[in-house]
């Protein structure tokens, strides 16, 4: 954000028509010939609008690890990542491969405090986690 409460968003040419069709305020500004993604007021943009175009310029930009890694959790299903339980819902088991946590073994590493810091874990599934872990023999760290 600059000085005048205008967001500046990198973003590639095609997301950039978006923003410009959806904020009539919106301009496209440019270092010489080169389009460098828009600029909006941001009191043009309600919260989620504003999280979900900041959201897209990072992964365009993103080391292409991390912005895989995120397109993933983003994808992921219930059940479907590792030996993680199924039980613990789809919003804790993408919070938990956002964080690279594909296992239990994984899971085991962590200590309670961490894993309810996680946007998307809650204290119900860190319960069925410690559950899963207690029946295989094993726990949350200390």
């Amino acid at each position: 954000m600059d000085k005048d409460k205008h967001v500046q968003l990198h973003l590639p040419s095609a997301e950039a028509d978006e923003v410009l069709a959806a904020h009539p305020a919106a301009v496209r500004p440019t270092r010489g010939a080169t389009s460098v993604g828009v600029r909006v007021p941001l009191e043009d943009m309600n919260g989620q609008q504003l999280n979900h175009w900041v959201r897209r310029a990072w992964l365009s930009r993103a080391p292409k690890r991390l912005a895989a890694q995120v397109a993933a959790a983003d994808a992921a299903t219930a059940g479907g990542v590792g030996d993680l339980p199924k039980s613990i819902g789809r919003p804790a088991t993408s919070a938990l491969l956002n964080a690279g946590i594909t296992s239990l073994d994984q899971v085991a590493e962590r200590t309670e405090a961490e894993l309810l810091a996680m946007h998307g874990v809650g204290p119900k599934a860190v319960r069925l986690l410690g559950e899963t872990l207690g029946s295989t023999g094993r726990r949350l760290r200390d």
